[in-house]
């Protein structure tokens, strides 16, 4: 286990429906298998809602509580308000801990190492071309990118190569 300032953070980006999600789905069993533990933080535009209406803690917080934890023996939720968004390195800081890898989906605009997942189309180019944090594509067709490329089939090659990004940062 890394101490909590070691803790690496990789980044999936790319734009909606491309497979971020999915590509995310089958890393974790592989990193896991390969021992890391992971968390993961996925990134949303707007406002969600994470409980169903009548149920106690949906109550709590329509009653007006600012923060809401739901704890049974094998896991606690949060829900808490916030006053303005909170940057991924914020969440990491106050809310992770005890594990070697953070994977976040989204975030974009942050500096952490991105990887992004790119659908081929003709005139597009992926989104964080320009991004000096990028460090690889995963697409369906290779294209002309200065930054290591994955087809997205090859979910073991990608899987190494985020396993030694975290050993570097270890």
């Amino acid at each position: 286990m890394l101490a909590q300032d070691s803790i690496a953070v990789l980044s999936i980006v790319g734009r909606s429906k491309t497979g971020k999600t999915t590509l995310i789905e089958k890393l974790i069993p592989l990193l896991k298998s390969r021992g890391l533990t992971i968390a993961t933080i996925k990134h949303h535009h707007g406002d969600f809602e994470t409980d169903r209406k009548g149920k106690d803690t949906y109550r709590h917080k329509a009653a007006g509580a600012k923060t809401v934890l739901l704890a049974s023996p094998e896991k606690i939720a949060l829900v808490t308000d916030v006053d303005e968004e909170l940057r991924a390195r914020e969440i990491i800081d106050r809310y992770v801990r005890s594990v070697d890898l953070v994977i976040t989906e989204g975030y974009k605009r942050e500096t952490f190492p991105k990887i992004e997942v790119f659908n081929w189309k003709e005139n597009t180019d992926p989104v964080c071309l320009g991004d000096e944090s990028l460090i690889a594509i995963v697409t369906d067709k290779p294209i002309n990118a200065p930054v290591k490329q994955f087809l997205r089939d090859d979910v073991e090659g990608i899987a190494e190569f985020i396993l030694n990004l975290v050993k570097r940062k270890a």
